[in-house]
């Protein structure tokens, strides 16, 4: 007899079925899948929210913004996903797929990777 990865219940139908119902499939793949503490899910909600703040203000895949209008959006320099160092000694941070590179006078490009 095999039992439900979940609830322990007997398992009827295929012999390579591991829950008894969607229900129990759905909640344990639920709990494997959060979060595992508060740390995490805060880190991932400052990443949601800068890109967030980004794909607002780069529209078209290129655009300028000050580091003002990101801070009064309530962008977090802290958190970003990666950084390009180009060829040419740029500095580009990213959330994913939208990055932003400091220009002059507290001046932010804002760019789009093409994925």
């Amino acid at each position: 007899m095999k039992a439900c990865l979940e609830c322990g219940e007997k398992i009827i139908g295929r012999e390579d079925k591991k829950f008894c119902s969607d229900g129990c499939r759905n909640a344990y793949n639920n709990k494997i899948n959060k979060d595992s503490n508060n740390y995490m899910r805060n880190i991932n909600n400052r990443l949601r929210k800068n890109y967030r703040i980004l794909s607002s203000l780069n529209t078209e895949g290129k655009s300028k913004t000050t580091k003002t209008k990101l801070l009064s959006l309530g962008f977090d320099f802290d958190f970003f996903t990666n950084i390009l160092k180009t060829k040419t000694g740029n500095t580009y941070y990213f959330l994913y797929d939208q990055g932003y590179m400091l220009l002059e006078n507290d001046f932010y490009m804002l760019v789009k990777k093409d994925i």
